[in-house]
């Protein structure tokens, strides 16, 4: 007697019934939405600074501070190129993490144990091993950057926007290039007004489009990630960056996410409506930016391509990673934007 067998089509149904509900799961724990099924990102809980001044809570010292960074992070991206731009690699020092899917976050590239006083021998294994270390009792969420006071073993702030504020005034004692400043006073009301357009639309809008969870959010977030990309082509046709000709904390702030866009979000997060390489003035910002002393070494394309595609199960589960495109190639080409 012939085995009874399931019509393919109620097994195709079946089959994606039950992985809509397991993706619905997994990217409810990676990233929250609301009612629409737009992603909302969460606030970082560590929001203190650190100050030039000596008599401050956290005073700015050598040696004292230490930043964690995940080398295919964007927002940890932005600190390293900070750090960099102001010379401050001798006193600041950085301890990378990588994520893992299998401990369901950020691990220690070397177990961490630098730790001082009562938590001295302690070593952590994971991200999350060290927050909960620093800060008994936290239940929130485990990200970078961090920057960390060493002689407290407290987290100072976890929140890239402000620590690259604090990188770029609170440590030109010790920076190689305390003339640099990123953060004018001049500018500072154009670099907030940068800021508030291409935060939500373009440093949080690619991830609005990749975790989308409705054909709706997407719809809604793809258009405004590439109206304001495409407005910021037209204004960069007359400025060497954002705001004229001076590099500034808004340059630095975009400048992550376009190095990312065409290697990653392009593909695993669905902005494929253009690449950056097919906007004349973007794709020579962006190779004029990368070519700065410095920067380049923050970059770290092979690990962005292999923790975006290799890691992010529920976008990607196969885990297959792509082989081009040959972006640093590209990076080196001339960017003929010195004129402006």
């Amino acid at each position: 007697m012939p085995k009874s067998t399931l019509p393919p089509n109620l097994i195709i149904k079946l089959g994606r019934w039950g992985w809509e509900q397991v993706w619905h799961v997994m990217m409810s724990q990676m990233a929250p939405r609301g009612k629409d099924g737009a992603y909302i990102r969460p606030e970082s809980a560590f929001r203190d600074s650190v100050s030039a001044d000596s008599e401050a809570k956290y005073p700015a010292a050598a040696g004292r501070y230490r930043l964690f960074v995940g080398m295919s992070c964007p927002w940890a991206h932005r600190a390293l190129v900070v750090r960099s731009l102001k010379g401050l690699e001798s006193a600041i020092p950085i301890t990378v993490v990588s994520p893992s899917p299998e401990a369901g976050g950020w691990i220690f590239d070397e177990p961490f144990a630098d730790f001082k006083g009562p938590a001295a021998g302690t070593t952590c294994l994971s991200l999350a091993q060290f927050y909960r270390q620093a800060h008994p009792g936290y239940g929130g969420r485990n990200t970078v950057p961090v920057l960390w006071d060493g002689e407290g073993n407290g987290i100072v702030n976890n929140e890239s926007s402000e620590i690259i504020v604090i990188l770029n005034e609170a440590f030109n004692e010790f920076a190689a290039h305390p003339e640099l400043d990123l953060y004018p006073e001049a500018l500072r009301a154009e670099i907030e007004q940068w800021n508030a357009k291409i935060y939500p639309a373009i440093n949080n809008g690619v991830y609005r489009c990749g975790f989308a969870q409705t054909q709706a959010a997407y719809d809604a977030v793809i258009e405004e990630l590439f109206g304001a990309l495409d407005a910021i082509d037209g204004v960069l046709a007359q400025r060497r960056y954002l705001c004229g000709g001076q590099l500034t904390l808004a340059d630095v702030r975009l400048f992550t996410t376009l190095v990312r866009f065409d290697v990653a979000y392009h593909g695993i997060f669905r902005c494929d409506r253009r690449r950056i390489a097919d906007y004349p003035n973007l794709s020579g910002y962006l190779r004029d930016i990368y070519q700065l002393p410095g920067i380049a070494a923050t970059c770290d394309i092979p690990a962005v391509k292999r923790d975006y595609y290799g890691n992010l199960f529920p976008l990607n589960p196969g885990g297959l990673i792509p082989a081009g495109p040959d972006i640093e190639r590209l990076l080196m080409q001339p960017s003929d934007r010195q004129p402006l």
